[in-house]
């Protein structure tokens, strides 16, 4: 049975009421075999948390909180981070990792994500790992050298044990609040590849059994050709997740392919 992960990366987006309002509205499926994954902005974790928990949350219950950023140290003086154990404690189940916004912005290195998975492991939070190459480094034919070399200092010396809590997401750079979105031959290409990378590094099962999400400009009339793939297993949604219509029907669409 094909299982998905449907996430919804918030980004810096939606103050404490409209973030809890927001979560309310998402209606997860009742199939199983599909993950719906939210990640608000940190100020809004705890209150967010707080509504699953409820006893009015009803079927959102089944809606998995996650954190879009850590740092790889428990505790100290590191002013302005937050720590694999206190987003554990807030109440996520799943981190992202290395989002293009984070290498772009604030020049995270695939060894500063390394570090950022292992502390987050440890604390026993999930991992979402996002790869992906700039529109630059598409043109010139590096798609592929780019993301081999995330993937290999990305996850060097993550067991593979350790690797069944990760997760990964292609994001094309350049299809990211752009609109553009790589054909679902284009993306289905490069997630075999990811898979390929994961063979080589680890084993057969592990690449078979990995969850690697699209994440670029899924919207719901993209959303149900980019699952019907067989190497994509879901999405990591951004723009259209702050909408609860879009982002539900992105859910409904990966319904069609679970059955």
């Amino acid at each position: 049975m094909t299982s998905l992960i449907i996430a919804g990366n918030w980004k810096m987006n939606g103050l404490i009421e409209e973030a809890v309002q927001l979560v309310k509205d998402i209606q997860p499926s009742k199939n199983h075999n599909i993950e719906t994954i939210v990640s608000p902005p940190f100020t809004a974790l705890n209150s967010v948390n707080q509504y699953l928990k409820g006893a009015n949350s009803g079927k959102n219950k089944n809606i998995i909180l996650a954190a879009q950023n850590v740092f790889w140290e428990e505790k100290g003086a590191f002013t302005g981070e937050v720590s694999p154990i206190m987003l554990a404690n807030l109440g996520c189940r799943y981190v992202i990792i290395g989002h293009s916004e984070r290498r772009k912005y604030f020049n995270e290195s695939n060894e500063s994500i390394n570090k950022k998975i292992k502390a987050s492991l440890k604390a026993n939070l999930k991992c979402i790992v996002c790869v992906g190459e700039t529109l630059k480094q598409r043109e010139n034919n590096q798609t592929f050298s780019i993301i081999e070399l995330q993937i290999i200092r990305g996850f060097d010396k993550i067991s593979p044990d350790a690797l069944e809590n990760c997760v990964i997401a292609y994001e094309p750079v350049w299809a990211i609040g752009t609109g553009k979105t790589a054909s679902p031959e284009e993306a289905d290409e490069t997630h075999q590849f990811i898979r390929g990378e994961i063979y080589k590094m680890y084993n057969k099962i592990a690449a078979e059994k990995i969850k690697i999400l699209y994440g670029g400009s899924v919207k719901p009339d993209n959303a149900k050709a980019l699952f019907s793939k067989d190497n994509i297993d879901g999405a990591l949604v951004g723009g259209a997740s702050l909408n609860a219509d879009s982002f539900n029907k992105i859910i409904r669409e990966s319904e069609k392919i679970c059955g």
